[in-house]
């Protein structure tokens, strides 16, 4: 009988102000920047736990499905838990994606659109083109928001407090063109406010640029961001796609209207060491 996810959480915790439950949560979020599976070890490690918690708690979390076990005895996280997830954010997926399969269809490149979690960014739909792009994120993924073109044309238009919050933590060198300087965000996120787009090459993956611009709530603030990734080999033709990269977003705009801008995420939140 499949253990009931009420039944695995609760329980006794020798931790002083660590409940059974952050014990669960922390081992959860080990896998929220790995795509590949991970070791007990490796799990151990990223949540803080004593290998032998670990164990116990991913053994309950097995049983229920919320993670699984390779051939070789590493975990990632299970179908189960999968599913679970595939409710949040549907309701804007749903709206969106007929928009992100016109673009893809008139540009014939990856698009994607993303929103601001804390210090990141989070794309929630993506379609990929057939050109040899080198990928660094996909749908569920975060990236920080100053190395990415989404996520500055996203911080562009935030409050200025939010702006100071994620320039004032730790900035990701997350390859040798990320700019990291907070001076010269600021000077390209005033840029971006006066031209309406965002544009970043090469900073978060080699090999590829991409194309951003705003998509606005109904009360006008900053609601996420709308994409398109070339190969670097295209980079003199990117400019080329603004305008139907703008009049995608007008019509997301016109779609996303009615969504309460409280539901989406947006409390700036520390960045972690794997995301750094």
């Amino acid at each position: 009988m499949p253990v009931r996810f009420e039944e695995f959480v609760a329980g006794h915790t020798t931790a002083p102000g660590q409940s059974v439950t952050s014990r669960v949560l922390s081992i959860l979020a080990a896998f929220e920047h790995s795509a590949s599976a991970l070791t007990l070890s490796q799990i151990s490690t990223e949540s803080g736990l004593p290998q032998s918690t670990a164990h116990r708690l991913l053994g309950e979390l097995e049983i229920w499905g919320a993670v699984q076990r390779d051939a070789q005895g590493r975990y990632q996280i299970g179908i189960r838990l999968w599913e679970l997830g595939q409710h949040g954010g549907r309701k804007l997926r749903d709206l969106v994606r007929p928009f992100l399969q016109d673009l893809f269809g008139l540009t014939q490149e990856t698009v994607h659109l993303a929103i601001r979690d804390g210090a990141e960014v989070l794309y929630m739909d993506r379609i990929y083109g057939s050109r040899r792009v080198p990928q660094a994120s996909q749908v569920g993924g975060r990236l920080p928001l100053h190395a990415t073109a989404a996520g500055r044309a996203i911080l562009a238009f935030e409050d200025e407090w939010v702006q100071e919050a994620v320039l004032s933590g730790k900035l990701a060198q997350r390859t040798v063109h990320t700019k990291t300087d907070p001076d010269q965000l600021r000077r390209e996120l005033t840029r971006i406010r006066d031209q309406g787009f965002s544009f970043a090459s090469e900073e978060v993956r080699l090999g590829s640029c991409s194309l951003a611009v705003p998509v606005f709530a109904a009360d006008g603030s900053i609601y996420a961001g709308l994409g398109i990734v070339f190969p670097i080999s295209h980079m003199q033709q990117v400019e080329r796609n603004l305008p139907i990269l703008r009049g995608t977003a007008g019509l997301i705009q016109a779609q996303i209207a009615h969504l309460p801008t409280t539901a989406r995420p947006g409390s700036v939140r520390p960045q972690k060491g794997s995301n750094s």
